[in-house]
């Protein structure tokens, strides 16, 4: 089952933030992220917040319907409007994300959208994505979002090997993903995301390889790669325990990044983000540097997560559960947490490190330079840019990241 969201302070029935969070916010972008928490089946390794109808049947009735989420979702954006007052910001991004959103037909997702423009506006420039399940979409439903205004879409590739998909329990067909690439683009998207997933018990270097290969075959100008971390309570987590099917381990996990770098690069994809390569600056993800950056974004929709003005909060999980507090007129937030100067500090410093551009010097505390110091000795941090002030990850240091930050934060 899906895993349990934090502990927090409650939230204002009416969702009122405090005064503070939307001082300055007129330097800040501002984004959405819209949660459809459905899916067709459930993949072994997913612990995201999504339901199958037979998870639902019986849970929540009308109101966790999928017929009626569309409604029930932009009764949370009009909420955002009025807790978010006369702030003139129009909204920079839009990412719908699951979940399987494209389960949705094409023109709930429209109008999602077109609660965002009618109540916020969007930048001129906005970006707009939406995730899609190879198998959930075609020609005319890819036409109808490009027409109602998306223009970036991001494909749950995976793997192009059968038996490395089977045991993840993807259901699409090898190769279907890439021809959802060619459909998106003669549909008018410019910026196409293929998503991988490396360390599959069972898959090889070969399988890995193949499925770089198959990605790039297709043209997208953005590839992410993820190592798979199998979740507990997972349907994986079980099969692993029961001896099933292996398991991977972090040298394993390393070969392959390795291997993912490598050949992405001899394509011309640069990497601006650990698990993330772009063919140019245009085709980076927008969306996910507003998270990297620690700039605002509302999360509609049940689990989702929100952050204005360092206010974090996450909205109750359950698909009937969160329309039934919107219905009722009350903010569906089940908790939040108001983040310190320090905790900022930190998760800037986290977040931040993450990136090509990687994070200033000037953020860390006296331990944390002199790991810093030891970090670059050590050929994990490049010296160029630490000469200029930055902290940024050499390759080696990108295999490292989680050990690296942990002693930058010091």
């Amino acid at each position: 089952m899906p895993s349990a969201l934090p502990d927090g302070d409650p939230v204002p029935e009416d969702g009122s933030l405090p005064s503070h969070a939307l001082t300055g916010a007129a330097g800040r972008p501002l984004g959405f992220y819209l949660h459809v928490p459905y899916c067709a089946t459930r993949c072994g390794y997913c612990d995201f917040n999504t339901y199958t109808a037979s998870e639902l049947r019986g849970t929540g009735g009308v109101l966790a319907s999928r017929e009626n989420y569309a409604d029930t979702l932009t009764g949370e954006v009009r909420l955002a409007r009025k807790v978010l007052g006369d702030d003139p910001r129009p909204v920079r991004t839009v990412f719908v994300g699951g979940g399987t959103p494209t389960l949705l037909p094409a023109a709930d997702l429209v109008r999602m959208l077109g609660a965002i423009r009618d109540e916020f506006g969007l930048a001129e420039d906005a970006e707009v994505t939406t995730e899609a399940n190879p198998e959930s979409v075609t020609p005319a439903y890819l036409a109808e979002l490009r027409e109602g205004g998306f223009n970036r879409i991001s494909f749950g590739m995976q793997s192009a090997r059968r038996h490395v998909l089977k045991v993840l329990d993807r259901t699409h067909t090898p190769g279907r993903p890439e021809a959802c690439v060619g459909e998106a683009r003669a549909a008018g998207f410019e910026h196409v995301n293929l998503d991988l997933i490396y360390g599959t018990p069972g898959e090889s270097d070969d399988d890995w390889r193949a499925s770089l290969e198959a990605a790039l075959g297709a043209g997208p100008d953005h590839v992410s790669a993820y190592a798979l971390i199998v979740e507990e309570g997972t349907q994986l987590a079980r099969r692993i325990r029961r001896g099933e099917v292996p398991t991977t381990d972090d040298d394993v996990h390393a070969d392959r990044y390795l291997i993912a770098d490598s050949v992405l690069a001899e394509a011309g994809y640069s990497w601006y983000e650990v698990s993330n390569w772009a063919t140019s600056e245009a085709a980076r993800c927008l969306h996910n540097e507003l998270y990297w950056r620690g700039a605002d974004w509302w999360g509609a929709g049940p689990g989702a997560h929100s952050h204005v003005g360092g206010v974090r909060w996450w909205n109750v999980k359950h698909p009937g559960a969160y329309a039934a507090a919107l219905a009722a007129g009350h903010s569906p937030g089940a908790g939040r947490e108001l983040l310190s100067d320090e905790d900022r500090r930190v998760e800037r410093i986290l977040l931040e490190l993450r990136l090509v551009t990687g994070c200033p010097l000037s953020l860390l505390a006296p331990a944390g330079l002199a790991a810093a110091g030891r970090a670059l000795a050590d050929g994990l941090l490049e010296p160029g840019p630490y000469a200029a002030g930055s902290a940024v990850l050499t390759l080696r240091g990108r295999l490292l990241a989680d050990a690296v930050v942990r002693d930058l934060v010091d």
